[in-house]
């Protein structure tokens, strides 16, 4: 079973959602939210294995959230769903902690599946708002990695960078090993890096190392 909070400020949205979930066979939601301070006391609780956020909420912009609840609850996988489908948009949530990102125009299917995958420690971003960040993530390119890589990425190559193998990154970043696993694979598809050599060379040319 996965456990989702929900967190949105539109009544008649958020039922619809918990009823959508419900529908699907293995989901439940466990707790709604209407702002951002009962959406971080959610998530603070425990007892979730995913929130699915809002980007406009009342009491702290969307990213800022995002930034709180991964500062608070680093194990907590965040998928946003929101009205907003820019690809600056999308670049900023995922930069900031979000694991996945999908809109309130996207299909039930499109919804399952990104429940599922973050759930499962992956990340999700609806293909058609991957097709259009794509120009955009490309512009940007592997010579600056700390606006391509979410921040949790960004500390994972850092501390990979040092030498630190993943099971003590894992200790020191209050993570599982398979979710720095999972932040590795996602960095290093990110970076365009395919083997562990290629990262250290990445990472020496980046001036990482030392």
């Amino acid at each position: 079973m996965i456990r989702i909070i929900t967190a949105d400020d539109h009544t008649l949205f958020r039922v619809g959602l918990r009823q959508m979930l419900h529908s699907f066979a293995g989901l439940e939601v466990v707790k709604e939210a209407t702002d951002a301070a009962t959406a971080l006391a959610a998530a603070k609780r425990g007892g979730a294995d995913l929130i699915v956020l809002d980007l406009t909420m009342p009491g702290a912009t969307g990213t800022s959230l995002i930034e709180q609840i991964r500062a608070a609850c680093p194990a907590l996988p965040i998928l946003v769903l929101s009205m907003h489908d820019e690809p600056g948009t999308v670049r900023r949530a995922l930069q900031a902690g979000a694991s996945g990102y999908i809109t309130k125009g996207s299909s039930p299917d499109v919804l399952f599946q990104a429940v599922s995958r973050v759930a499962a420690g992956e990340g999700y971003v609806d293909p058609t708002l991957a097709e259009a960040q794509a120009p955009a993530d490309s512009a940007v390119g592997r010579d600056d990695p700390q606006q391509v890589l979410s921040p949790r990425e960004w500390q994972v190559l850092r501390l990979i960078a040092q030498g630190q193998p993943l099971a003590q990154i894992a200790e020191q970043l209050h993570l599982s090993p398979k979710t720095v696993t999972t932040h590795k694979s996602h960095l290093m598809g990110k970076l365009g890096i395919e083997n562990n050599a290629e990262l250290i060379r990445y990472a020496i040319e980046q001036k990482l190392v030392g």
